[in-house]
């Protein structure tokens, strides 16, 4: 690689490590030759191919001075998102980080000998630079301009959102956590909004005890206007009961939205499907036994009537049998509206993998604002990992979770070479064979003429 000793860019002589069981076997260290890390590659080329960390140069103010400004902000915004896209939740790593050479090549330094930022240098920008409201809020809206980019590409005719919170655990005394009594333990309580395709709308930070629904409309309303124009056919938002607020209807409804919403049971909804709920004479069936009913319905808080859909369930062994009820706009058969709204776990199952993979409930800062910056990083490393899931990844790997995209992916040791005019990168070809890193290179750059076209 040509790198010498002692240089700029990390790389000592360091004696050599032994091991018992084979004398032969000796172990030597190059951490600015080697990476683990040599996957993200393909992640930084479908950066590039969409221009998508490129808009931080716009979007985010450089409040720094003087020597703080030695690296600049577009190559340390890449080491925050890149970083987290392999798995490291916070700069603690940062340090290793700025020494490897894959990070070195993703954050855009010409000069290749040269550190990428330290992890004190990661610290202040992650907890001051981007912990301004300017910036914070700027955050906010990168995720949804990313998408509006993807969107344009795959030309979908409709919007499904689905709208959910979940638990962010703390073990200090964070600013803004508090003992929430649904999760039983101090928490946040973020608010996520995801699209159809897995990408993540829309997150906000909240303290770990308002209800699930609490800011609701502050966190909706730039993704509704966002779409407002956008020429879709159809958009929808599936919720669970803790959504099924007045407000919340009347809302979507103004905005031409339509949507499915559970609601949870009372006395009232129970008398209307009153002849669903008894067991019919004879001989329990060892089948689950499924009953459809809707009707017309207002609550006392309601601006007028509108279509509930129920379902009950029997089921073999069970003494009562399970009912649900979900408020509509949909004019399709009942079994249909319930079809639609279970699909709502997938959501669930998007911020699971924002737990598992990113681990965006590391939020271990003392400042409520700046773990809201994490939490805006997090999302913004798992939306582009989303895009090459949906975008690019060839048949024989496109159902790998993004928890194996980064062990099995990502996770690939790479040895850097230097030549006078190129660097070379060989990767280790273990879960992801040469023709896959052919397949997926090829769509990116099917995808970087389609987002060039006019």
């Amino acid at each position: 690689m040509g790198i010498s000793a002692g240089n700029a860019a990390g790389e000592s002589i360091s004696a050599l490590l032994k091991v018992g069981f084979d004398s032969r076997l000796k172990l030597q260290f190059h951490g600015a030759k080697l990476s683990s890390d040599g996957g993200l590659i393909v992640f930084r080329e479908l950066d590039d191919a969409l221009s998508l960390t490129a808009m931080a140069s716009s979007m985010l103010r450089d409040v720094r001075t003087g020597r703080n400004s030695r690296h600049d902000l577009l190559a340390m915004f890449r080491q925050s998102v890149f970083g987290r896209v392999a798995g490291y939740e916070d700069v603690n790593d940062a340090g290793r980080l700025a020494r490897d050479p894959v990070m070195r090549l993703i954050t855009g330094r010409r000069d290749f000998d040269r550190h990428a930022a330290s992890e004190s240098q990661m610290g202040r920008f992650e907890t001051a630079t981007l912990k301004s409201p300017k910036n914070l809020a700027a955050l906010a809206d990168i995720s949804g301009k990313w998408i509006d980019r993807v969107q344009r590409l795959r030309r979908s005719r409709n919007l499904i959102l689905d709208i959910d919170s979940s638990e962010s655990p703390v073990h200090g005394e964070q600013e803004g956590s508090a003992y929430n009594g649904h999760f039983g333990c101090t928490c946040y309580h973020p608010l996520f909004v995801f699209n159809q395709h897995g990408d993540l709308e829309r997150c906000s930070l909240r303290p770990g005890n308002v209800h699930s629904a609490d800011n609701w409309q502050a966190m909706f309303e730039p993704v509704v206007k966002r779409y407002r124009w956008s020429g879709l056919w159809r958009k929808y938002l599936r919720a669970d009961a803790a959504f099924a607020i007045p407000e919340l209807f009347d809302y979507l409804e103004t905005n031409d939205f339509g949507y499915a919403i559970r609601l949870r049971a009372n006395k009232v909804l129970h008398r209307r499907i009153a002849h669903l709920l008894k067991r019919r004479p004879g001989r329990p069936s060892n089948n689950i036994e499924r009953h459809y009913a809707n009707f017309t319905y207002q609550a006392g808080s309601w601006s007028r009537p509108r279509r509930v859909v129920a379902k009950v369930e029997w089921h073999p062994g069970e003494l009562f049998p399970r009912v649900g009820f979900v408020v509509t706009t949909l004019t399709v058969p009942d079994e249909r509206v319930f079809e639609f709204y279970n699909r709502r776990g997938t959501a669930e199952q998007y911020i699971k993998e924002g737990k598992y993979a990113f681990k965006w409930t590391r939020l271990s800062c003392k400042s409520f604002a700046a773990n809201a910056v994490r939490l805006q990083l997090h999302a913004l490393a798992y939306n582009l990992a989303n895009f090459l899931r949906t975008l690019v990844l060839p048949t024989a790997i496109a159902d790998w979770s993004l928890t194996s995209l980064r062990d099995r992916m990502i996770k690939i040791g790479t040895k850097a070479i230097r030549h006078a005019r190129s660097i070379i990168l060989q990767l280790a070809e273990v879960a992801v064979p040469r023709e896959l890193w052919a397949e997926m290179l090829a769509a990116i750059s099917a995808i970087r003429t389609k987002a060039q076209a006019p």
